[in-house]
């Protein structure tokens, strides 16, 4: 078996490679990196385990809780919650470290486990590599009154709602907007807070049931959040993914409104308050071309990261920025929250509608984004993306010829069995061209 972590967590269809025995697995081994020895403390450790609502959520909770508590640590299951509440309860709790079961924006039928470390940041490639080290390690096992107790956490959801509204004070009050839950995890408190700010929502794809999340809705599938904001006559619409780490905006007039628009609008509005840290924010390799221009006009500096917002948090935390996103709408406010939270990045948007009196489309319009084409590529051999000298030879030549108008990107994506090739250009059609060349050549270079 390859490595089992990628970009965020261990992620693949769920009993299939995401199965009860390698949950339990992973908890226990967790429990072992994460944990102070036996002994060592006077006080047992204790973690919290949230979820999303998919159907495999069930055994895949049922399994971590029950490694954890065999582990000797005590456990308190948080329920379905997005997935920034589970890192903001991690740090609230104290608790040694905090269990997110979900596989964010992927197809139902797929799961995933990612831990968060005390304090509830996102885990250090080292301690990811040592907790797949120690997977069927021999341990100790506890026994009598050594083995975890296993709660409930019943006021879980109304602590993430409180923070939520303490972080964005600014009134809503006759805001109409649409918010897509994606019949994910914030189906319930994302529209709570949005009302209990004041605004007038209309709410779409909030009714989970284990099979629909992410089915055609969500911040993968922006459609049916236009057509419902210009069937509302909204000012605005947000979708989340499914565990609402993540969200992407429509306009008033159905115009999407991506992560770098969004990054953008929060970092003018902070760096205007005088609240950007050495005026520089983080963002990643995908990024718009546009987005930096924009950037570089404002007199904000943008330092790249890797793809991944565990990456741009690394980056952020490494040079003490504040704000820190992605094109996908994993936006990081730091003085806020640990990792990408959508809803209260759609709550800081929001907020600023208000507060400038500016509609959506004007303030994401600071962006002009260059047309960009993304081609997946799957059934190829990822490994081998960035060793393959013809495949290289052919980026080489497209960078040269798109010079300082566009761009390439080829990458192995970090959650997906994909290779990705990204092109902008001057226009779409040379983007589009320059795209297929080099996704042919992938094709035949990297054929499994």
């Amino acid at each position: 078996m390859g490595r089992l972590f990628g970009t965020d967590g261990v992620r693949g269809l769920a009993n299939g490679l995401v199965t009860a025995e390698l949950a339990l697995s992973l908890a226990v081994s967790a429990a072992h990196v994460l944990t102070a020895p036996p002994g060592a403390s006077s006080t047992r450790p204790r973690v919290v385990v949230g979820r999303d609502p998919r159907a495999s959520g069930d055994f895949l909770e049922a399994a971590v809780v029950a490694g954890l508590a065999s582990a000797g640590v005590d456990v308190q299951r948080l329920g379905v919650l997005p997935t920034p509440a589970v890192a903001y309860l991690t740090a609230l709790c104290d608790a040694d470290f905090g269990v997110m079961i979900s596989a964010s924006h992927n197809p139902m039928a797929d799961n995933g486990i990612k831990f968060f470390a005390r304090g509830g940041h996102k885990l250090q490639d080292s301690l990811e590599h040592s907790i797949e080290a120690h997977l069927g390690s021999s341990w100790h096992r506890p026994v009598g009154d050594a083995v975890g107790r296993v709660g409930d956490l019943d006021d879980a959801r109304q602590q993430y709602r409180d923070h939520l509204r303490r972080s964005a004070p600014e009134p809503l009050t006759g805001l109409k907007v649409v918010l897509d839950c994606a019949d994910g995890a914030a189906s319930v408190v994302a529209p709570e807070v949005f009302t209990a700010l004041g605004a007038d929502v209309v709410t779409i794809h909030a009714a989970p049931n284990g099979r629909n999340i992410n089915d055609g809705c969500g911040s993968t599938h922006l459609q049916p959040l236009r057509e419902a904001v210009l069937r509302a006559g909204a000012v605005a619409g947000f979708a989340f993914d499914g565990d609402a780490d993540r969200v992407l905006a429509v306009d008033a007039v159905g115009d999407y409104v991506d992560g770098d628009q969004i990054l953008a609008i929060l970092a003018i509005a902070l760096d205007g308050a005088g609240q950007l840290p050495g005026r520089r924010l983080v963002s990643t390799v995908m990024s718009n071309l546009g987005f930096t221009i924009a950037m570089r006009a404002a007199g904000i500096d943008v330092v790249l990261a890797d793809v991944g917002d565990r990456y741009v948090l690394e980056e952020m935390r490494a040079r003490g920025i504040t704000l820190g996103g992605e094109q996908s709408g994993h936006v990081i406010l730091a003085d806020y929250a640990t990792t990408g939270d959508g809803v209260l990045t759609a709550l800081k948007v929001a907020g600023q509608l208000v507060s400038t009196g500016k509609s959506l489309a004007e303030l994401a319009g600071v962006v002009r984004r260059l047309p960009q084409v993304l081609v997946n590529l799957p059934g190829v051999d990822k490994s081998r993306v960035s060793t393959d000298p013809k495949l290289q030879a052919a980026v080489a030549t497209a960078a040269a010829e798109l010079g300082e108008t566009g761009r390439v990107l080829l990458r192995a994506s970090g959650t997906e069995p994909l290779v990705r090739v990204m092109v902008e250009a001057a226009s779409r059609a040379q983007a589009l061209a320059v795209a297929e060349r080099i996704a042919a050549v992938v094709r035949q270079r990297l054929a499994t």
